[in-house]
């Protein structure tokens, strides 16, 4: 099974890679795995011109849209920065998920098919903003942006999405064993997901 892993925080040894170190840790051996750290990437995080006009992609671009048609299981992990992914991230998203890769727009109806189907996915999240104030005040924006509109959009699924936080006032010491093994029993399950054939 081929696991590629994305880490979208845009600093090095934050909480988001000591969370997929701790993921990673918990795949089992026979797991092909792929890292790469958003961070690293040379590319443009701009999509010029929409859908109009093909903005070619950059040689880590290639190796991102590789290793995305390549996995099995994909894993995401950022912080929640005003209530959504940080920029980087979004610009990797806006350049790869791309009509004619990761979806596909009917040409008489409003629907569309999802091209990277066939896959499952782990998004790690975490936070300032308690779960419960998420989801009452806010109603759980950035999971139903990952479920519905972006990885579900394209056709991950069985799509999981764990939240870890609050981090401040303690929150990372009070809680980080507990959270530690939430991300390794995710990783441990992962090869148990039921996945249908890929797109």
């Amino acid at each position: 099974m081929r696991v590629l892993i994305l880490d979208g925080h845009p600093d090095e040894g934050r909480l988001v890679t000591h969370l997929l170190d701790h993921y990673q840790a918990g795949l089992g051996a026979d797991m092909e795995v792929e890292r790469i750290a958003v961070r690293d990437l040379a590319f443009d995080p701009i999509l010029r011109q929409g859908y109009k006009v093909v903005q070619p992609w950059e040689p880590d671009l290639e190796r991102v849209a590789a290793a995305i048609a390549a996995c099995d299981h994909l894993v995401v992990a950022f912080p929640m920065w005003w209530g959504s992914e940080p920029a980087e991230l979004k610009g990797l998203i806006d350049r790869v998920l791309l009509p004619g890769f990761a979806f596909r727009y009917h040409r008489d109806d409003p629907f569309w098919d999802r091209l990277l189907a066939g896959r499952s996915a782990d998004v790690l999240i975490t936070t300032d903003t308690p779960s419960w104030y998420l989801r009452w005040a806010y109603g759980n924006p950035v999971v139903r942006r990952w479920r519905g509109q972006i990885l579900g959009f394209c056709g991950f699924k069985p799509l999981r999405v764990a939240r870890f936080g609050p981090v401040r006032h303690g929150g990372v010491e009070k809680n980080i064993g507990a959270w530690r093994r939430q991300v390794e029993k995710l990783a441990s399950s992962a090869s148990r997901l039921r996945r249908g054939p890929k797109a």
